[in-house]
C-alpha cells in the first residue's frame, strides 16, 4: 500500500509523452543505416517505411517536402544511409526516425542494378539507330521540360529564340532531382505527348553527380521516352556518364544550349537559302526559256523549209482524192451508162441497116423489118425508162440527194473526219456541218451519248 507521505504526483500521459519527447530531443542529426520495407506514399506525399537490421527495426519517416529534396526515393530491399533525428509522435505513443537526407550506402551496388537495365533494354533495341525518331526540320514549337528555376529555362529559351524569334516555346515544369522526379519526369512526358502543342521536347538539366542524375536512370523515365509519339532531346549538361535517358532519347546534347542548336534552324540562314534557292530556279528558268526559245526557232525553221513540200503533197493527196471521188460519183457512173447505152444503141441500128441492106427483096421483108423497127423501139425505149428509173435512185441516195431531204453531214473541224455519233466528239470541239446548199462552221455545247 502506498503511503500518501511517500506518493509522488502522478504524469498525466501527455507529461510523460513531453518528457520523453525532451529526453530524445539531443538525438538529432543522427546517420543511420539500414534496409528499407514496406515503403508507402501517403496522400499528401509524405513516405512512411521501416528500417531494420538483422535485429531490430525503427519507424521512419520523411515529409514530403524532403522528398522532393532527396537524391533518390528509398526501395524495399536496398540498403541507404539515412540522416535525421529521433522524435516521438505523442499523439501515436510512437517513436520515428524523420529523415531528411538519403544517401547510397553502396554506389557500386546501384550501378550493377543501372547495368542491368541497359542490358534489358538493350535486349529489346530500345538504343537501336533505327528506333529513333526523326527531329522535324522546322518545328512549329518546342516543348521543354525541366526545373522552372535555375539557369537551364533561361540558356534554352534564350538560345531558341536567339536563332529563330518567333520559334513557340512550350515550357513543362518537373522536378529533375529528388525521390518524385521520376515520376514527375514521366507525367511531363505523357502530358506533352497528349495536348501536341509541339513538335519536338527537350529534356534538360545542368549536369550533376551520379546520385544527383538519378532520375534519368530509372526504367520509369526511360519507358517514358520509349513511349512518346514525339521526338525527345536529352540536354543533361556535362556528365561524364551518358545516362539511360541519353541512350533512349532519340538526340543526345551535351550542354542546353546545343540542344537549342539541334532542334531550331537559324531563321537568318533559312532566309537566306531561301533567296539563294530563289536565285538559282530563275536561273534554271531562264536557261529553260532560252533552250526552249532556240528548239523551238529551229523547228519553225525546218518547217518553213518543209512548208512547200508539204503543201505539193497536200495538193497532190486532194487531186487523187478528187479524182477518186469524182470516178465514184453516182453523176460519173450514170453519165458512163448513158454513154454505154448510146453505143449499144448506136451498134443495133447499124446491125439493122446492114441486115435491110443485105436484103434483095425489100417488098417480101419490109413486113420484117417493120417488126423489127417496132421491136428495136421499144427496146431502146424500155432500156431509156430503167435508165431514168436508175437516175432518180441514184439521185436519191447520193449525198446531195440526201442533203436536199433536209440531213446534214457534220465533220471535225481539225481532223476533218465525219462525225457519225455523238461519243466521236466532246463539248467546245469545232465541228463544220455541210448542208444541201453551203455549210456552217459550229462549236459542240452539249453531247449526250
Amino acid at each position: 500500500m502506498i503511503r500518501p507521505e511517500e506518493a509522488q504526483r502522478p504524469y498525466t500521459v501527455t507529461e510523460l509523452a513531453n518528457e520523453i519527447r525532451r529526453e530524445l530531443r539531443p538525438l538529432t542529426a543522427l546517420l543511420l543505416k539500414g534496409e528499407v520495407s514496406g515503403m508507402k506514399q501517403g496522400s499528401k506525399g509524405h513516405y512512411s517505411f521501416v528500417i531494420r537490421d538483422g535485429q531490430s527495426l525503427i519507424n521512419a519517416f520523411i515529409y514530403a517536402d524532403d522528398a522532393r529534396r532527396v537524391t533518390t526515393l528509398p526501395e524495399d530491399g536496398q540498403v541507404f544511409i539515412f540522416r535525421g533525428r529521433v522524435d516521438y509522435w505523442i499523439q501515436y505513443g510512437t517513436i520515428r526516425f524523420i529523415v531528411d537526407q538519403v544517401e547510397f550506402d553502396d554506389v557500386g551496388k546501384l550501378r550493377a542494378r543501372l547495368d542491368e537495365l541497359k542490358r534489358r533494354l538493350e535486349a529489346e533495341g530500345a538504343f537501336a539507330a533505327e528506333r529513333k525518331r526523326r527531329i522535324p526540320f522546322l518545328p512549329r514549337a518546342v516543348a521543354i521540360l525541366t526545373s522552372p528555376t535555375g539557369a537551364v529555362i533561361h540558356d534554352l529559351q534564350e538560345t531558341i529564340w536567339e536563332r529563330f524569334p518567333n520559334m513557340g516555346v512550350v515550357v513543362y515544369p518537373v522536378q529533375v532531382q529528388g525521390a518524385g522526379a521520376p515520376m514527375s519526369i514521366a507525367r511531363a512526358l505523357r502530358r506533352c505527348n497528349q495536348e501536341q502543342l509541339a513538335d519536338v521536347i527537350v529534356l534538360a538539366r545542368g549536369g550533376g553527380s551520379f546520385e544527383e542524375m538519378y532520375a534519368f536512370n530509372t526504367e520509369l523515365v526511360a519507358r517514358a521516352i520509349l513511349e512518346s509519339r514525339l521526338p525527345v532531346v536529352t540536354a543533361l549538361g556535362h556528365t561524364s556518364d551518358r545516362t539511360v535517358s541519353d541512350l533512349v532519347g532519340d538526340a543526345e546534347c551535351r550542354t542546353p544550349t546545343e540542344a537549342g542548336a539541334h532542334v531550331v534552324p537559324k531563321k537568318s540562314d533559312l532566309i537566306a537559302r531561301l533567296g539563294e534557292r530563289g536565285r538559282r530556279l530563275d536561273r534554271e528558268i531562264s536557261q529553260r526559256i532560252a533552250r526552249e526559245a532556240e528548239r523551238l526557232a529551229h523547228k519553225r525553221e525546218r518547217m518553213v523549209q518543209l512548208l512547200p513540200s508539204l503543201v505539193r503533197q497536200r495538193a497532190d493527196r486532194l487531186a487523187r482524192a478528187a479524182g477518186e471521188l469524182g470516178r465514184l460519183s453516182p453523176i460519173a457512173q450514170v453519165a458512163r451508162r448513158e454513154d454505154a447505152l448510146r453505143e449499144r444503141a448506136r451498134r443495133i441500128d447499124s446491125a439493122a441497116a446492114s441486115r435491110l441492106a443485105r436484103s434483095t427483096n425489100a417488098f417480101a421483108s419490109r413486113r420484117a423489118v417493120d417488126r423489127l423497127e417496132r421491136a428495136l423501139s421499144e427496146r431502146f425505149a424500155g432500156a431509156i425508162r430503167a435508165l431514168g428509173h436508175r437516175e432518180q435512185r441514184l439521185a436519191a441516195l447520193s449525198p446531195d440527194g440526201v442533203l436536199a431531204r433536209g440531213y446534214s453531214i457534220t465533220l471535225d473541224a481539225e481532223s476533218g473526219t465525219v462525225i457519225r455519233s455523238a461519243a466521236a466528239t466532246k463539248v467546245n470541239r469545232r465541228v463544220r456541218i455541210r448542208l444541201a446548199s453551203g455549210r456552217i462552221g459550229a462549236r459542240v455545247e452539249e453531247v449526250e451519248t
